[in-house]
Protein backbone atom coordinates (compact mmCIF):
# COMPACT_ATOMS: atom_id res chain seq x y z
CA UNK A 1 0.00 0.00 0.00
CA UNK A 2 1.14 3.51 -0.79
CA UNK A 3 0.34 6.26 1.70
CA UNK A 4 -0.29 9.77 0.41
CA UNK A 5 1.76 12.45 2.20
CA UNK A 6 -1.00 15.00 1.51
CA UNK A 7 -4.16 13.32 2.83
CA UNK A 8 -2.78 10.11 4.40
CA UNK A 9 -5.07 7.91 2.27
CA UNK A 10 -3.75 4.46 1.40
CA UNK A 11 -3.76 3.29 -2.21
CA UNK A 12 -2.74 -0.06 -3.74
CA UNK A 13 0.88 -0.33 -4.93
CA UNK A 14 -0.28 -0.30 -8.56
CA UNK A 15 -2.00 3.11 -8.27
CA UNK A 16 -0.14 6.18 -9.46
CA UNK A 17 -2.79 8.59 -8.13
CA UNK A 18 -4.05 8.83 -4.55
CA UNK A 19 -7.53 7.37 -4.18
CA UNK A 20 -8.34 10.09 -1.62
CA UNK A 21 -7.13 13.34 -3.17
CA UNK A 22 -5.73 12.45 -6.60
CA UNK A 23 -2.13 13.43 -5.76
CA UNK A 24 0.68 11.97 -7.86
CA UNK A 25 1.99 9.14 -5.69
CA UNK A 26 5.25 8.90 -7.64
CA UNK A 27 6.12 12.30 -6.12
CA UNK A 28 3.87 12.62 -3.07
CA UNK A 29 3.72 9.18 -1.48
CA UNK A 30 5.37 9.03 1.94
CA UNK A 31 8.22 6.92 0.55
CA UNK A 32 8.82 9.29 -2.40
CA UNK A 33 8.93 12.29 -0.05
CA UNK A 34 11.29 10.43 2.32
CA UNK A 35 13.59 9.50 -0.56
CA UNK A 36 13.73 13.11 -1.78
CA UNK A 37 14.67 14.30 1.73
CA UNK A 38 17.38 11.66 2.07
CA UNK A 39 18.85 12.54 -1.32
CA UNK A 40 18.91 16.25 -0.40
CA UNK A 41 20.63 15.70 2.95
CA UNK A 42 24.43 16.17 2.66
CA UNK A 43 25.02 13.96 5.71
CA UNK A 44 23.49 10.98 3.93
CA UNK A 45 26.14 9.15 1.93
CA UNK A 46 24.01 6.23 0.77
CA UNK A 47 20.51 4.88 1.12
CA UNK A 48 19.53 1.39 2.16
CA UNK A 49 16.40 -0.45 1.04
CA UNK A 50 15.11 -2.46 3.99
CA UNK A 51 12.47 -5.14 3.32
CA UNK A 52 9.92 -6.35 5.87
CA UNK A 53 10.76 -9.62 7.64
CA UNK A 54 8.23 -11.70 5.72
CA UNK A 55 8.78 -10.03 2.35
CA UNK A 56 8.47 -11.67 -1.07
CA UNK A 57 11.56 -12.83 -3.02
CA UNK A 58 11.44 -9.73 -5.27
CA UNK A 59 11.64 -7.38 -2.29
CA UNK A 60 14.39 -9.49 -0.69
CA UNK A 61 16.40 -9.13 -3.92
CA UNK A 62 16.03 -5.31 -3.73
CA UNK A 63 17.60 -5.21 -0.26
CA UNK A 64 20.90 -3.41 0.03
CA UNK A 65 22.75 -0.12 0.16
CA UNK A 66 22.79 2.15 -2.87
CA UNK A 67 24.40 5.40 -3.93
CA UNK A 68 21.89 8.25 -3.87
CA UNK A 69 21.56 8.34 -7.65
CA UNK A 70 21.08 4.55 -7.91
CA UNK A 71 18.51 3.83 -5.20
CA UNK A 72 15.39 2.12 -6.59
CA UNK A 73 11.92 3.59 -6.18
CA UNK A 74 9.46 2.03 -3.77
CA UNK A 75 7.19 0.11 -3.99
CA UNK A 76 9.39 -2.56 -5.53
CA UNK A 77 8.13 -3.45 -9.00
CA UNK A 78 6.91 -7.05 -9.07
CA UNK A 79 6.27 -7.35 -5.32
CA UNK A 80 4.00 -10.35 -4.78
CA UNK A 81 3.23 -10.03 -1.07
CA UNK A 82 -0.54 -10.03 -0.37
CA UNK A 83 -0.21 -6.82 1.67
CA UNK A 84 1.92 -5.11 -0.99
CA UNK A 85 5.44 -3.79 -0.73
CA UNK A 86 6.41 -2.83 2.81
CA UNK A 87 10.05 -1.96 2.14
CA UNK A 88 11.40 1.32 3.46
CA UNK A 89 14.44 3.56 3.11
CA UNK A 90 17.14 3.98 5.73
CA UNK A 91 20.02 6.49 5.52
CA UNK A 92 23.66 5.57 5.63
CA UNK A 93 25.23 8.57 7.32
CA UNK A 94 28.55 10.14 6.42
CA UNK A 95 28.82 11.99 9.72
CA UNK A 96 26.86 11.78 12.94
CA UNK A 97 27.60 15.20 14.40
CA UNK A 98 28.09 18.64 12.86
Amino acid sequence: MRTCSQCRSRSPDSETRCVGCGADLDELSETAVALARLKANPRVGGIRVIPHGDCCPTCRAAEGEFRKQDVPDLPVQGCSHPLGCRCFYEPSLVELYP
